[in-house]
């Protein structure tokens, strides 16, 4: 079997830049400057602009236009009729100098009918469902639908509702977290006619002495916060009033959870990526953290974490972090180069 190219005779393809086995189907028109990568499928009535890369294994519906500034990784499905735009504030025949960069990263889905609006990432494996107008950019494996689009859920994420379990312990949920060294645990309760007291002992209840805390609120319903990993911070998080559910991922396995008591903590131990959203609009969410601010300790791009959490199973090395004869946290990890100095706005 050959690996060249299949271009159907009615194609008009003018670029040469075209990967193994990839097949150009009839009534497509893909520019010089295009390039297409290896095991592509490129139904009937596609348009491929000169400045669009797409990668390998990618497969693009009837009725597409990609424009210059798009980049398509590996593995992504666009489906029919799906439509992009590379100008925020399009004229007729006045022409930017330089065009909006979007990138569909690898492995995600793009709905029939979605628009994607300029400059805007989509994450790797997210989906974005049919018909979703996506006027930001979408973090990994999220699922966004609906006009302008939000996220819903998590791919892989099932909630998990908690249970009571023992004071002090990981509360029974229907079945075991599915993430490496994440648990839930139920802090103890009073009750009285004078009200409820829910109560925490440093270092007893909880798996650190905390040496930093932040205060979650106000947060639209629309919006996730986090988004990120920690090479060495560890953190417990109480939703003191309302709900928002919390993913966790361990670049191999990923939860979702609802936190909506006061008595209920969810650790997150370093080298976890973590997600919040679902806030309702009362939401209070307290995050008890066992390090003080460091931008350095911040991992903020999945695939930067997913490179960093190979090296770290491939080489892990145990340090015991004290500050200021604070209690010990102890956890496993291994060395990384340090982040980007963040967005003081962002901490948290």
């Amino acid at each position: 079997m050959s690996d060249a190219p299949f271009i159907h005779p009615r194609a008009l393809c003018e670029t040469a830049n075209i990967g193994p086995r990839t097949r150009v189907w009839a009534f497509a028109h893909l520019l010089p400057g295009a390039r297409v990568g290896a095991d592509c499928n490129i139904c009937d009535n596609v348009f491929i602009e000169n400045d669009v890369v797409l990668g390998d294994r990618v497969t693009v519906k009837c009725g597409v236009q990609l424009w210059d500034g798009i980049e398509v990784e590996d593995d992504v499905f666009i489906g029919p009729n799906a439509t992009f735009t590379n100008d925020p504030f399009p004229r007729s025949r006045q022409y930017q100098a330089d065009v909006a960069r979007t990138r569909i990263e690898r492995g995600a889905s793009i709905g029939a009918n979605a628009t994607l609006l300029p400059g805007i990432r989509i994450g790797a494996h997210a989906l974005i469902g049919a018909g979703a107008v996506v006027t930001r950019s979408v973090p990994p494996h999220a699922i966004a639908v609906g006009n302008p689009a939000r996220i819903t859920g998590y791919v892989g994420g099932d909630d998990t509702t908690e249970r009571p379990g023992p004071v002090g312990e990981p509360v029974a949920v229907p079945g075991p977290l599915r993430v490496a060294g994440v648990s839930l645990h139920r802090m103890p309760v009073i009750r009285d006619m004078r009200g409820d007291l829910s109560v925490g002992e440093f270092g007893k209840d909880l798996p650190f002495v905390p040496r930093r805390y932040f205060v979650v609120y106000n947060v639209p319903s629309k919006e996730t916060r986090g988004a990120h990993a920690h090479r060495v911070c560890g953190q417990v998080l109480i939703a003191l009033h309302g709900s928002c559910a919390v993913v966790v991922d361990d670049g191999t396995s990923r939860q979702e959870i609802t936190l909506n008591d006061p008595s209920l903590g969810l650790h997150i131990p370093p080298m976890v990526w973590g997600t919040q959203y679902k806030y309702t609009p009362d939401a209070v969410l307290l995050v008890l953290a066992s390090h003080e601010y460091e931008a350095a300790d911040y991992i903020r791009d999945y695939a930067d974490f997913r490179r960093e959490k190979e090296q770290h199973l491939a080489a892990l090395k145990t340090f015991d972090f004290t500050r200021g004869g604070a209690a010990s946290y102890r956890v496993e990890t291994a060395t990384a180069a340090p982040a980007e100095e963040a967005d003081p706005a962002i901490r948290g």
